[in-house]
Protein backbone atom coordinates (compact mmCIF):
# COMPACT_ATOMS: atom_id res chain seq x y z
CA UNK A 1 0.00 0.00 0.00
CA UNK A 2 1.08 3.60 -0.65
CA UNK A 3 1.87 5.32 2.63
CA UNK A 4 1.27 9.05 3.05
CA UNK A 5 3.20 9.44 6.30
CA UNK A 6 6.60 10.87 5.46
CA UNK A 7 5.88 10.86 1.72
CA UNK A 8 6.45 13.86 -0.53
CA UNK A 9 3.14 14.61 -2.27
CA UNK A 10 2.92 17.13 -5.11
CA UNK A 11 -0.52 18.39 -6.15
CA UNK A 12 -1.33 20.60 -9.15
CA UNK A 13 -4.34 22.89 -8.99
CA UNK A 14 -3.93 22.99 -5.21
CA UNK A 15 -5.15 26.53 -4.50
CA UNK A 16 -8.83 25.61 -4.23
CA UNK A 17 -11.57 23.05 -4.77
CA UNK A 18 -10.60 19.38 -4.74
CA UNK A 19 -6.90 20.24 -4.92
CA UNK A 20 -7.06 22.12 -1.63
CA UNK A 21 -8.93 19.28 0.08
CA UNK A 22 -6.46 16.71 -1.25
CA UNK A 23 -3.61 18.81 0.08
CA UNK A 24 -5.19 19.18 3.52
CA UNK A 25 -6.04 15.48 3.62
CA UNK A 26 -2.56 14.36 2.57
CA UNK A 27 -0.96 16.66 5.15
CA UNK A 28 -3.29 15.34 7.85
CA UNK A 29 -2.05 11.84 6.97
CA UNK A 30 1.53 12.93 7.62
CA UNK A 31 2.71 13.82 4.12
CA UNK A 32 5.05 16.63 3.13
CA UNK A 33 2.96 18.55 0.61
CA UNK A 34 4.12 20.63 -2.34
CA UNK A 35 1.41 22.81 -3.88
CA UNK A 36 1.35 24.06 -7.47
CA UNK A 37 -1.17 26.51 -8.90
CA UNK A 38 -1.43 29.67 -10.98
CA UNK A 39 -3.33 31.39 -8.14
CA UNK A 40 -0.45 32.45 -5.88
CA UNK A 41 -2.67 34.03 -3.22
CA UNK A 42 -4.84 30.91 -2.98
CA UNK A 43 -1.72 28.77 -2.93
CA UNK A 44 -0.24 30.65 0.01
CA UNK A 45 -3.57 30.46 1.87
CA UNK A 46 -3.66 26.66 1.58
CA UNK A 47 -0.01 26.45 2.62
CA UNK A 48 -0.78 28.57 5.67
CA UNK A 49 -3.67 26.26 6.62
CA UNK A 50 -1.37 23.26 6.54
CA UNK A 51 1.52 24.92 8.38
CA UNK A 52 -0.80 26.28 11.09
CA UNK A 53 -2.04 22.73 11.66
CA UNK A 54 1.56 21.58 12.17
CA UNK A 55 2.11 20.20 8.67
CA UNK A 56 4.91 20.61 6.14
CA UNK A 57 3.91 22.47 2.98
CA UNK A 58 5.48 24.61 0.27
CA UNK A 59 3.82 26.49 -2.57
CA UNK A 60 5.17 27.17 -6.05
CA UNK A 61 3.11 29.41 -8.37
CA UNK A 62 3.22 28.14 -11.95
CA UNK A 63 1.23 28.36 -15.18
CA UNK A 64 0.70 24.81 -16.43
CA UNK A 65 0.27 26.19 -19.94
CA UNK A 66 3.90 27.37 -19.85
CA UNK A 67 5.89 24.20 -20.53
CA UNK A 68 9.29 25.83 -20.09
CA UNK A 69 8.16 27.59 -16.93
CA UNK A 70 6.83 24.35 -15.51
CA UNK A 71 10.13 22.58 -16.20
CA UNK A 72 11.96 25.30 -14.26
CA UNK A 73 9.48 24.99 -11.38
CA UNK A 74 9.77 21.19 -11.33
CA UNK A 75 13.56 21.47 -11.15
CA UNK A 76 13.21 23.88 -8.20
CA UNK A 77 10.87 21.48 -6.43
CA UNK A 78 13.30 18.59 -6.85
CA UNK A 79 16.22 20.72 -5.66
CA UNK A 80 14.42 22.20 -2.65
CA UNK A 81 11.92 19.52 -1.64
CA UNK A 82 13.50 16.36 -3.06
CA UNK A 83 12.01 13.56 -5.19
CA UNK A 84 8.22 13.32 -5.35
CA UNK A 85 6.68 10.10 -4.00
CA UNK A 86 3.06 10.81 -4.99
CA UNK A 87 2.22 13.08 -7.92
CA UNK A 88 -1.45 14.12 -8.07
CA UNK A 89 -2.29 15.78 -11.38
CA UNK A 90 -5.48 17.53 -10.29
CA UNK A 91 -5.54 20.83 -12.20
CA UNK A 92 -8.40 21.20 -14.66
CA UNK A 93 -10.51 23.81 -16.44
CA UNK A 94 -13.78 23.83 -18.38
CA UNK A 95 -15.35 26.21 -20.91
CA UNK A 96 -18.87 24.74 -20.85
CA UNK A 97 -19.85 26.11 -24.26
CA UNK A 98 -21.06 24.52 -27.51
CA UNK A 99 -18.18 23.77 -29.86
CA UNK A 100 -18.87 26.66 -32.24
CA UNK A 101 -18.94 29.12 -29.33
CA UNK A 102 -15.56 28.04 -27.95
CA UNK A 103 -12.68 30.27 -28.96
CA UNK A 104 -9.51 28.77 -30.36
CA UNK A 105 -7.63 30.02 -27.32
CA UNK A 106 -10.12 28.41 -24.91
CA UNK A 107 -9.89 25.04 -26.66
CA UNK A 108 -6.09 25.15 -26.64
CA UNK A 109 -6.01 26.12 -22.96
CA UNK A 110 -8.33 23.22 -22.07
CA UNK A 111 -5.91 20.76 -23.62
CA UNK A 112 -2.86 22.51 -22.20
CA UNK A 113 -4.16 22.26 -18.63
CA UNK A 114 -6.21 19.05 -18.73
CA UNK A 115 -3.99 16.95 -20.98
CA UNK A 116 -0.57 18.30 -21.95
CA UNK A 117 0.28 19.25 -18.35
CA UNK A 118 0.07 15.52 -17.53
CA UNK A 119 2.93 14.87 -19.92
CA UNK A 120 5.08 17.75 -18.66
CA UNK A 121 4.66 16.88 -14.97
CA UNK A 122 5.28 13.15 -15.37
CA UNK A 123 8.24 13.63 -17.71
CA UNK A 124 9.77 16.08 -15.21
CA UNK A 125 9.18 14.07 -12.02
CA UNK A 126 9.09 10.40 -13.07
CA UNK A 127 12.88 9.95 -13.51
CA UNK A 128 13.48 10.73 -9.81
CA UNK A 129 10.74 8.24 -8.87
CA UNK A 130 12.40 5.56 -10.97
CA UNK A 131 15.79 6.37 -9.46
CA UNK A 132 14.50 5.92 -5.91
CA UNK A 133 12.57 2.78 -6.86
CA UNK A 134 9.09 3.93 -5.84
CA UNK A 135 6.37 6.39 -6.77
CA UNK A 136 2.69 6.86 -7.49
CA UNK A 137 1.22 8.90 -10.36
CA UNK A 138 -2.41 9.98 -9.89
CA UNK A 139 -4.52 11.38 -12.72
CA UNK A 140 -7.70 13.22 -11.74
CA UNK A 141 -9.71 12.66 -14.90
CA UNK A 142 -13.53 12.65 -15.03
CA UNK A 143 -16.62 10.63 -15.87
CA UNK A 144 -16.48 12.89 -18.94
CA UNK A 145 -13.43 10.84 -19.93
CA UNK A 146 -15.65 7.74 -20.21
CA UNK A 147 -18.64 9.20 -22.02
CA UNK A 148 -19.17 12.40 -23.99
CA UNK A 149 -21.93 14.98 -23.70
CA UNK A 150 -23.00 18.26 -25.25
CA UNK A 151 -21.37 21.58 -24.34
CA UNK A 152 -18.28 19.66 -23.22
CA UNK A 153 -16.60 18.70 -26.49
CA UNK A 154 -13.21 20.14 -25.55
CA UNK A 155 -13.45 19.05 -21.91
CA UNK A 156 -14.58 15.49 -22.73
CA UNK A 157 -11.90 15.12 -25.40
CA UNK A 158 -9.23 16.31 -22.96
CA UNK A 159 -10.45 13.91 -20.25
CA UNK A 160 -10.71 10.96 -22.67
CA UNK A 161 -7.06 11.73 -23.38
CA UNK A 162 -6.29 11.81 -19.64
CA UNK A 163 -7.84 8.36 -19.17
CA UNK A 164 -5.85 7.05 -22.12
CA UNK A 165 -2.70 8.66 -20.74
CA UNK A 166 -3.08 6.82 -17.43
CA UNK A 167 -3.81 3.49 -19.10
CA UNK A 168 -0.86 3.70 -21.47
CA UNK A 169 1.49 4.92 -18.73
CA UNK A 170 0.45 2.06 -16.43
CA UNK A 171 1.13 -0.54 -19.11
CA UNK A 172 4.39 1.11 -20.16
CA UNK A 173 5.76 1.25 -16.61
CA UNK A 174 4.87 -2.41 -16.08
CA UNK A 175 6.44 -3.40 -19.41
CA UNK A 176 9.67 -1.57 -18.51
CA UNK A 177 9.74 -3.10 -15.03
CA UNK A 178 9.48 0.16 -13.08
CA UNK A 179 7.76 -0.21 -9.65
CA UNK A 180 5.69 2.97 -10.11
CA UNK A 181 1.96 2.75 -9.37
CA UNK A 182 -0.79 4.69 -11.11
CA UNK A 183 -4.34 5.65 -10.22
CA UNK A 184 -6.96 7.33 -12.43
CA UNK A 185 -9.95 9.01 -10.80
CA UNK A 186 -13.17 9.54 -12.78
CA UNK A 187 -15.79 11.43 -10.76
CA UNK A 188 -19.22 12.60 -11.94
CA UNK A 189 -19.93 16.32 -11.52
CA UNK A 190 -18.62 17.75 -8.25
CA UNK A 191 -20.38 20.51 -6.34
CA UNK A 192 -17.71 23.17 -6.77
CA UNK A 193 -17.72 26.47 -8.61
CA UNK A 194 -16.19 24.78 -11.62
CA UNK A 195 -19.49 23.10 -12.55
CA UNK A 196 -22.00 25.42 -10.88
CA UNK A 197 -25.48 25.05 -12.35
CA UNK A 198 -25.21 21.50 -13.71
CA UNK A 199 -28.23 19.26 -13.25
CA UNK A 200 -28.71 15.50 -13.00
CA UNK A 201 -31.97 13.74 -13.92
CA UNK A 202 -31.59 10.80 -11.52
CA UNK A 203 -29.77 12.06 -8.40
CA UNK A 204 -30.00 8.68 -6.66
CA UNK A 205 -28.04 7.04 -9.48
CA UNK A 206 -25.93 10.01 -10.56
CA UNK A 207 -25.69 12.44 -7.64
CA UNK A 208 -23.79 15.70 -7.78
CA UNK A 209 -20.80 14.75 -5.62
CA UNK A 210 -19.64 16.62 -2.55
CA UNK A 211 -16.00 17.80 -2.67
CA UNK A 212 -15.09 16.34 0.72
CA UNK A 213 -16.40 12.92 -0.29
CA UNK A 214 -14.42 12.95 -3.55
CA UNK A 215 -11.21 13.99 -1.77
CA UNK A 216 -11.57 11.29 0.91
CA UNK A 217 -12.32 8.57 -1.63
CA UNK A 218 -9.40 9.69 -3.80
CA UNK A 219 -6.91 9.64 -0.93
CA UNK A 220 -8.24 6.24 0.11
CA UNK A 221 -7.84 4.89 -3.43
CA UNK A 222 -4.23 6.13 -3.56
CA UNK A 223 -3.44 4.56 -0.21
CA UNK A 224 -5.00 1.25 -1.28
CA UNK A 225 -3.13 1.31 -4.63
CA UNK A 226 -6.37 1.17 -6.60
CA UNK A 227 -5.71 1.55 -10.30
CA UNK A 228 -9.09 3.14 -11.06
CA UNK A 229 -11.71 4.96 -9.01
CA UNK A 230 -15.06 5.83 -10.63
CA UNK A 231 -17.65 7.82 -8.66
CA UNK A 232 -20.48 6.97 -8.38
CA UNK A 233 -20.23 3.33 -9.41
CA UNK A 234 -23.22 3.69 -11.73
CA UNK A 235 -20.96 5.63 -14.12
CA UNK A 236 -19.35 2.27 -14.91
CA UNK A 237 -22.57 1.40 -16.76
CA UNK A 238 -21.39 3.58 -19.62
CA UNK A 239 -18.65 1.04 -20.34
CA UNK A 240 -21.25 -1.71 -20.71
CA UNK A 241 -23.52 0.58 -22.73
CA UNK A 242 -20.74 0.96 -25.29
CA UNK A 243 -21.44 -2.63 -26.36
CA UNK A 244 -24.81 -1.43 -27.69
CA UNK A 245 -25.36 -0.11 -31.22
CA UNK A 246 -24.77 3.64 -31.31
CA UNK A 247 -28.46 4.45 -31.76
CA UNK A 248 -29.26 2.58 -28.53
CA UNK A 249 -26.24 4.03 -26.75
CA UNK A 250 -27.33 7.57 -27.66
CA UNK A 251 -30.89 6.77 -26.57
CA UNK A 252 -29.62 5.57 -23.20
CA UNK A 253 -27.59 8.74 -22.71
CA UNK A 254 -30.69 10.81 -23.52
CA UNK A 255 -32.86 8.76 -21.17
CA UNK A 256 -30.52 9.33 -18.24
CA UNK A 257 -30.33 13.00 -19.14
CA UNK A 258 -26.58 13.00 -19.61
CA UNK A 259 -26.81 15.13 -22.76
CA UNK A 260 -28.76 17.84 -20.88
CA UNK A 261 -26.70 18.09 -17.69
CA UNK A 262 -24.94 21.26 -18.90
CA UNK A 263 -28.07 23.14 -20.04
CA UNK A 264 -27.99 25.47 -17.00
CA UNK A 265 -24.22 25.54 -16.55
CA UNK A 266 -22.98 28.77 -15.01
CA UNK A 267 -19.61 27.69 -13.63
CA UNK A 268 -16.12 28.90 -14.37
Amino acid sequence: MTAFRGAHVLITGAAGGIGRLLALGAAARGARVTLLDLDEAGLMAVRAEIVQAGGDAAGFPVDLCDRAGFQVTAARVLAIRGPVDILINNAGIVTGKPLLECSDAAIERTFQVNTLALFWSVRALLPAMIAQGRGHVVTIASAAGLGGTSRLTDYCASKFAAVGFDESLRLELRRLGHPIRTTVVCPWYIDTGMFRGVRTRFPLLLPILQPGYVARRTLGAIQADRQRLVMPRFVMAVLLARLLPLTLFDAAMRWFGVDRTMDEFAGR
